[in-house]
């Protein structure tokens, strides 16, 4: 079985920064791709950023030069670093993990961008 567990959620000001965090263990052998995804109330989940295999990153458009995402393999870790945050990316934010034909989630970290 394979676990994520989230943290870094908060409430932070427009303008501020977060960092997530997606701590993963168990029996994972190949990572064929992980990310962050995130959902707002009323709305569908939506991936925020995107890496697989080769190293291959993507964004979704509205958090280019925004945000980052990297992973420390030292530590079995995903990040998200977020800059500059806006209202609009208040949501909770989920990592996903996907390893052969199986996907597997975290339980989410709640992200509030308000003043």
């Amino acid at each position: 079985q394979v676990q994520l567990a989230e943290s870094g959620g908060g409430l932070v000001q427009p303008g501020g920064s977060l960092r997530l965090s997606c701590e993963t263990s168990g029996r994972i052998f190949i990572i064929n791709g992980m990310g962050w995804y995130r959902q707002a109330p009323g709305k569908q989940r939506e991936i925020v950023a995107g890496m697989v295999t080769g190293g291959i990153i993507r964004y979704v458009d509205s958090v280019k030069g925004r945000f980052t995402i990297s992973r420390d393999n030292t530590k079995n870790t995903l990040y998200l670093q977020m800059n500059n945050l806006k209202p609009e990316d208040t949501a909770v934010y989920y990592c996903n993990l996907r390893q052969n034909d199986n996907e597997y989630w975290g339980q989410g970290t709640q992200v509030i961008v308000s003043s």
